[in-house]
C-alpha cells in the first residue's frame, strides 16, 4: 500500500480515536492476519536460495531481521538443513529466550594435537521485530509452536497488527527484547555491529524503524541499502540525498546521492537472493 491508498494501516487509524484506550479490533485483525497467511502455502525455492547463500558465510552468526509475519525464512532453513536461532529455545513449545541470540555453536577438534573448539559459521539469527505466527504468550509465559498447529485456548497472539499502536507495542517483550538487538546491531560498539544493512521490500512507513536506520547513518564506517520496486517521492527523496545509502527501485536508482541509471530487478527479494547463493 503507499501512502495516498486507503489501505489496512490506514483505515484501522481512522478507527482509532483515542490511542490511550483499549483498541479491541487490533486482536481481531491480528487473528484475520494469521488465519490468510497460514492458509498460504507459497513456493520456497528463492527462500532456499537465501538461508543457503547465507548459511555459507564465514560469520558465525549472520543477522537477518524482518517485519514479516510469515515462517518462510524459518521453513527454507530447515528444508536446507541450516541452523536458524529466532530467540526460542525447543521444538513443540519453545520457550522464549532472547540471550539465544548470544550462544556460540561449536565443535570439538584439534589443532597441533590440543582439543579446541571451532565455532560454526553461517547460523542464521532470524529477529522478526513484529512477531511471527505462532507466536503466543500464557500465563506469562513466551512461546512458539508450529503455525500450522491452533494456538492453546486463552492465549494472547503475539503478532503486532498494522496499525499506529506499533510503536506502543515494542516496548513489552517479547518486542522489546528484538528491539534490542536491531539497535545493537547497529549503534552498539561491538563484535556484532553491522557496516552494512540491506533493506528489501520496505516502505518506510514505520517511523520507529526509520529513526534507527536514520541514527546508523550517522556512523562513517555505516552503508544503507535499500532495495524497493517503488518509494514514494518524499521517502525516496529522504534517503537517496545521503552519502551513506545506496537506492534502487524499478525506475530510478542513487548510488551514495548520485543518480544512476535503473539496475534492471536489482530492488527484489529475489534478485538479492540470486546474489547472495552465486557470492557464497
Amino acid at each position: 500500500m503507499n501512502r495516498s491508498g486507503a489501505g489496512l494501516e490506514d483505515a484501522l487509524d481512522a478507527l482509532d480515536k483515542d490511542p490511550s484506550r483499549p483498541f479491541p479490533l487490533r486482536e481481531r485483525i491480528g487473528d484475520a492476519v494469521a488465519k490468510v497467511l497460514g492458509a498460504r502455502n507459497p513456493p520456497l525455492d528463492t527462500h532456499r536460495r537465501f538461508v543457503r547463500g547465507l548459511a555459507k558465510r564465514r560469520d558465525c552468526r549472520v543477522p537477518v531481521l524482518t517485519l514479516n509475519y510469515d515462517p518462510l525464512v524459518e521453513l527454507a532453513g530447515a528444508l536446507e538443513e541450516c541452523l536458524v536461532f529466532d530467540g526460542f529455545i525447543g521444538v513443540y513449545k519453545a520457550a522464549f529466550k532472547p540471550a539465544s541470540f548470544n550462544y556460540r555453536v561449536g565443535m570439538p577438534s584439534t589443532r597441533r594435537g590440543k582439543p579446541v573448539t571451532e565455532l560454526l559459521h553461517g547460523i542464521i539469527d532470524l529477529i522478526k521485530l513484529h512477531g511471527s505466527l505462532g507466536w503466543y504468550q500464557l500465563d506469562g509465559r513466551i512461546e512458539r509452536r508450529d503455525p500450522a498447529l491452533e494456538l492453546p485456548v486463552g492465549c494472547r497472539r503475539l503478532l503486532i497488527p498494522p496499525q499506529r499502536r506499533k510503536h506502543q507495542d515494542t516496548a513489552t517483550p517479547p518486542y522489546s527484547n528484538l528491539w534490542s538487538e536491531f539497535r545493537g546491531l547497529l549503534a552498539n560498539d561491538g563484535p556484532r555491529l553491522l557496516n552494512r544493512l540491506i533493506c528489501v521490500g520496505y516502505g518506510f512507513r514505520d517511523e520507529h524503524v526509520n529513526a534507527i536506520l536514520r541514527a546508523a547513518l550517522n556512523r562513517h564506517n555505516f552503508t544503507l541499502v535499500i532495495l524497493s520496486k517503488s518509494l514514494d517521492d518524499r521517502v525516496y527523496a529522504e534517503w537517496a540525498r545521503s552519502n551513506r545509502a545506496i537506492v534502487v527501485t524499478e525506475t530510478r536508482s542513487t548510488i551514495l546521492n548520485n543518480e544512476v541509471d535503473p539496475i534492471p530487478k536489482a530492488w527484489s527479494f529475489e534478485w538479492l537472493a540470486e546474489e547472495i547463493a552465486y557470492h557464497a
